[in-house]
């Protein structure tokens, strides 16, 4: 059987190239910027380091902390009340989770995480198998399941979709009568698993010291990589230092371009892959089984977070704080490509909303094949071209 598992960003960083936005080089040497368009965009790239990608990777480790604990309690007394206190918690992570995704670089790239807790679909058949399996089973339910999970499950086995079928089902959390023992196993042993992954995300972009001292033992606990073997720099103050030397972005002008550059991958992924994969006239059996999140029926917010994620990063705004922005510097030299993105970014929330509930029912409606051109064609070209105008001089 063909699979289908999520885009690795390395993979959708080379095909950047051939469409004109291409992956900043960072094996040339700094360049001393010292120009007024340098000084313009230091602001950008340390709000977007600072209050966006730090702050939601902080909001998304202390979710998958709750949601871990709300699990444990469910195992330890499984009623209908400890259930839907995880359901709840679940989705609180899967947003935060999404609004990240805008951001697909770094330490979420290069430590492979992305596809590690966010592969779809659930591999419904192994994950079958698994909870019968008892040598598996006792790894899974020992005091290191949580890291026996991460080195011997499959990344079709791990992540936030196993969680979720465990807990939902038709759009619906489930009767706690129905969950076994062995299925709580695997939820307590996957869930660590993804709280280890995303404050490892979060201790990465921000720097062991910048982390609470719980996270900072988690992390020599489970023996978690947060670090680049080529820079002793934090991905956070890597990227802050662009320009300077030892830091892998050449130029500001190619720091604040890679803030372009992912909200891009992830138009094209929400319009082409997320929604149009299933919603192609054509698609096979097997295309329509690639939606996201299909237990909860939490597709059409995870689209809109995804929306929310690019406009986070476009406007320089996440959590009830702003900062500078890309918009704000291209307002200044391109007042029709800023207008653009805004437009196009209001266009897909509009367009989202539209498809008719649930996603998982109504993935060839007319309103899906809208939602793919509105976002993987508008949305994205208006990105393509507002990078164009970054780069300008």
């Amino acid at each position: 059987m063909k699979k289908y598992l999520k885009l690795p960003v390395y993979l959708a960083c080379m095909a950047l190239s051939v469409i004109g936005f291409g992956c900043s080089d960072d094996d040339d040497d700094p360049v001393d910027e010292t120009d007024p368009k340098t000084e313009a965009l230091k602001p950008v790239v340390e709000n977007y380091v600072n209050n966006i990608v730090i702050a939601t990777y902080n909001k998304l480790a202390d979710a998958t902390i709750d949601l871990q604990e709300k699990i444990e309690a469910l195992k330890a007394d499984k009623t209908n009340a400890n259930l839907e206190a995880a359901a709840n918690a679940w989705k609180d992570t899967r947003k935060h989770w999404e609004l990240s995704e805008a951001f697909l670089f770094g330490a979420v790239a290069d430590f492979g995480i992305d596809p590690h807790i966010d592969t779809w679909p659930l591999d419904e058949v192994q994950f079958k198998k698994l909870l019968v399996n008892k040598d598996f089973m006792e790894q899974l339910a020992g005091e290191d399941g949580d890291v026996w999970a991460s080195q011997y499950l499959g990344i079709s086995l791990l992540g936030f979709h196993g969680i979720e079928n465990i807990l939902f089902a038709e759009g619906a959390t489930k009767d706690v009568s129905i969950i076994t023992d062995a299925e709580m196993d695997y939820a307590v042993a996957v869930g660590g698993d993804l709280r280890n992954q995303c404050v490892r995300l979060e201790a990465a972009w921000a720097g062991l010291d910048n982390v609470t001292s719980a996270k900072q033992a988690l992390i020599e606990e489970k023996e978690l990589e947060i670090g680049r073997t080529s820079s002793e720099m934090s991905y956070g103050e890597e990227m802050l230092k662009a320009g300077e030397a030892g830091s892998g972005y050449r130029t500001v002008t190619a720091a604040a371009t890679q803030i372009l550059e992912y909200a891009f991958v992830i138009a094209d992924e929400v319009g082409n892959v997320k929604i149009g994969t299933a919603a192609n006239e054509s698609a096979s059996d097997e295309d329509k089984n690639y939606i996201e999140s299909p237990y909860s029926y939490n597709s059409l917010e995870d689209f809109k977070d995804n929306i929310q994620s690019i406009e986070n990063a476009y406007l320089g705004t996440a959590y009830g704080v702003s900062g500078a922005s890309v918009s704000e510097y291209l307002a200044g030299v391109n007042a029709d490509a800023d207008k653009a993105v805004k437009d196009a970014i209001a266009a897909s929330y509009a367009a989202i909303e539209k498809i008719p509930y649930p996603f998982a029912k109504n993935y060839t409606s007319a309103e899906a094949d809208e939602a793919v051109t509105v976002i993987g064609e508008t949305l994205a070209n208006a990105l393509t071209k507002a990078k164009s105008a970054l780069l300008a001089e």
